[in-house]
């Protein structure tokens, strides 16, 4: 057992805890693509024509990932996760809830905006096989340095009307807002093409369309992590990491998306 008096058991404790968010956000990228292959494909269909090895070591892997969290959890002091999904909304109050999103993220792109800097030219270097010149222009990348991004001052009407899952903001890697990216954790090439993924979402769709739709689909789903919008830039950003040197255009994926009506 780790004790935070040792000091080689505070050096362990760091290192784990880096490893961990190294785990959650490859995690999230496995919850996104599965997220993708539920919503195309009938379990039926999985079953009878996946690829049984795939298939089997897929499945395996889930249920260890499964039994090990599930261990762990139940050894957390006092843990009451929020369970269930989100109240229903008519679309009034989806529409003004939009629009406080909407204000959140024009808010924080207009606090960090004098922090920002133009990306460097290798960060152009890298990118570019997969990203147009406007975009990597135009963003905008912000590195927080130790501070983190501040939930929207909305979220405590929303956790009473119910919504309890919320993103939780400071804990995410990056942020976008609109052609803004800022860093709560270090700037690597992964974080960095999710961010960009997005402010390729925002000039295609539009600041104000990209609210409602994520508005929507996470009022329809219950969780940020499977919001269209978000799933696709996990999906992106995974494709990206497993081959860089794999290069397509992001921008030509976002407008495949939009026309499949896939946001």
């Amino acid at each position: 057992m780790f004790s935070w008096e040792n000091p080689d058991d505070r050096v362990a404790i760091v290192q784990m805890n880096a490893q961990l968010r190294h785990a959650q956000l490859e995690l999230l990228s496995a919850q996104c693509a599965t997220h993708q292959l539920r919503l195309r494909y009938a379990t039926e269909d999985v079953a009878r024509y996946a690829e049984q090895d795939v298939l089997r070591k897929a499945i395996e892997a889930a249920t260890s990932l499964h039994e090990y969290y599930g261990s762990i959890r139940k050894q957390i002091p006092g843990d009451a996760s929020p369970q269930g999904t989100n109240p229903n909304l008519p679309d009034e109050h989806i529409w003004q809830a939009a629009t406080r999103v909407l204000a959140y993220l024009e808010e924080q792109r207009e606090r960090y905006s004098p922090r920002g800097n133009a990306l460097s030219p290798a960060q152009k270097t890298a990118m570019r096989p997969f990203f147009s010149a406007g975009i990597l222009d135009r963003t905008k990348i912000v590195e927080s340095k130790g501070e983190r991004v501040p939930d929207p001052t909305f979220y405590p009407d929303a956790k009473a009307m119910g919504f309890l899952r919320l993103p939780e903001i400071t804990h995410m890697p990056s942020l976008t807002f609109i052609d803004l990216i800022v860093f709560n954790e270090g700037l690597n090439d992964r974080f960095l093409f999710h961010g960009l993924v997005h402010a390729v979402q925002f000039q295609i769709l539009g600041a104000e369309k990209y609210a409602e739709l994520f508005v929507r689909a996470f009022f329809r789903a219950g969780s940020h992590l499977m919001v269209p919008l978000e799933a696709h830039a996990f999906a992106l950003d995974s494709r990206f990491t497993r081959n860089p040197a794999d290069s397509f255009s992001v921008e030509d994926q976002v407008r495949l998306w939009i026309r499949e009506g896939r946001y």
